[in-house]
């Protein structure tokens, strides 16, 4: 079950992640918000929190 996490706005949001690799070589997880549920669903990872854009309602996710 992915997290999950309701805007100001009502509007709820799934974090999912993605391992990437950058253009060095090095690999990188990804984290970004869906508005359904997805197979790349994961949850909350230690450390990190929700950081919510005043202005839109946008989620991000950083380190704490």
């Amino acid at each position: 079950m992915a997290y999950k996490h309701t805007n100001s706005k009502g509007v709820t949001y799934y974090l999912n992640s993605k391992k990437v690799t950058l253009r060095g070589g090095k690999e990188q997880t990804i984290y970004y918000f869906s508005k359904d549920e997805r197979p790349e669903g994961c949850e909350l990872p230690a450390g990190f929190e929700v950081n919510e854009n005043p202005r839109n309602g946008f989620l991000t996710v950083k380190r704490k």
